[in-house]
């Protein structure tokens, strides 16, 4: 099961990834669109980046 989890925890980097590039491609079409994009691109890549600590501190502690 800690595989998975680790496998999809890149599933939100893809996923930023995708709000990013949207962002970028509406930027001069819709500035409040685009600065929505952008800013959950944002939000999603710090959640996987909290989402990665937390599994290597548990697995860790899981090792000891």
């Amino acid at each position: 099961m800690n595989t998975l989890w680790k496998y999809l925890q890149y599933g939100y980097l893809v996923i930023g990834i995708i709000f990013l590039v949207e962002g970028i491609l509406v930027w001069n079409e819709d500035r409040e669109k685009a600065y929505l994009m952008i800013g959950f691109s944002v939000f999603i890549s710090l959640v996987f980046f909290f989402k990665r600590y937390f599994r290597r501190k548990v697995q860790s502690r899981n090792n000891d």
